[in-house]
């Protein structure tokens, strides 16, 4: 099987703890052969194929982690399977190549997670499906209505609908400090949509990214604990990732939701959950394979690559 890995750089991966990093290893184990590339190297003219410009490459087990084999321009549709793998912003630039990958399936081309299916579930506003499992939340632009829910809940979390990693996270108690600079500065006066949570003190225990592969959780979650003075367990804003075995409550939110987005073509999906409560669903590129592997001995890279070739067959 060649598999074609739409991602960042190669360069930039940190192969410690990348979970696409971690995808290769174990499909090259297999016997099967990669290739990479970035968005921008996706390209579509009238009365040709989408093709990439795509890197073929060779896992060494040095710290040069990658052997490059040649550079070929390559029509998506003739490898048995292209990986979505590219890290958010979820950007105009990223729905251009959905739109691009969308096309290579008309074409025959295997693309997971499915291009429609990315676009249809943005990782913050996904949870609107699954109300029942969320803490009280609010989408919106209007200053006003952010106010009105401050004055019910009085702890809140204010967040930008593209983030990632924690970033534009802010946190306002119930003295409402900076509240009105918060807001402007999200929503840039109204021109942007935020999304607003009921505060989870549980965040003290951790943030967990619950994995779901094809339809099915894998048994530990890895909760990121915020340090120090920080409201965000994000591991990319300095939270501490431990492992621990899916809570009750946390299985019934994968079992609620994994399967039916496993339907509509989410190979793979992370589920953020504090506490009880599910904050958001990561569609774009989950990640946390290799900690919880680490931690636990339980083989995710495999589980993933299993789900993958019966996804093929």
């Amino acid at each position: 099987m060649h598999i074609l890995f739409v991602a960042d750089p190669l360069e930039q991966f940190k192969i410690y703890k990348d979970t696409t990093f971690s995808m290769m290893r174990e499909a090259q184990r297999r016997g099967h052969k990669l290739s990479a590339c970035v968005p921008q190297d996706l390209t579509w003219q009238r009365g040709r194929p989408v093709i990439a410009k795509v890197r073929e490459i060779t896992l060494t087990g040095e710290q040069a982690w990658f052997r490059e084999e040649a550079v070929i321009e390559r029509p998506l549709h003739a490898f048995d399977a292209v990986l979505m793998r590219k890290d958010p912003p979820f950007d105009a630039e990223y729905i251009y190549a959905t739109h691009l990958l969308e096309q290579a399936e008309r074409e025959g081309a295997r693309v997971i997670n499915r291009p429609r299916a990315l676009r249809d579930h943005p990782e913050k506003l996904a949870i609107m499906e699954f109300a029942e499992y969320t803490t009280p939340t609010l989408v919106t632009r209007d200053p006003a209505a952010v106010r009105a829910f401050h004055a019910e809940h009085q702890d809140i979390i204010l967040k930008p609908l593209d983030g990632m990693g924690g970033m534009g996270i802010f946190r306002v108690r119930a003295d409402g400090l900076n509240l009105g600079s918060i807001v402007e500065t999200l929503n840039n006066h109204g021109e942007q949509t935020l999304m607003v949570q009921r505060f989870v003190p549980e965040i003290t225990q951790g943030d967990k990214r619950i994995l779901v592969i094809a339809g099915q959780a894998v048994p530990f979650s890895l909760a990121r604990i915020p340090q120090g003075t920080e409201v965000r367990g994000n591991l990319a804003a300095g939270g501490k990732g431990v492992a621990q075995p899916l809570t009750d409550q946390d299985r019934r939110i994968a079992e609620a939701i994994g399967p039916v987005l496993s339907e509509r073509g989410l190979l793979l999906i992370g589920l953020d959950v504090i506490g009880n409560a599910l904050t958001e669903i990561n569609v774009t590129s989950p990640t946390c394979f290799q900690e919880i592997t680490e931690q636990t001995g339980f083989d995710v890279p495999a589980m993933f690559i299993d789900a993958l070739e019966a996804e093929l067959r």
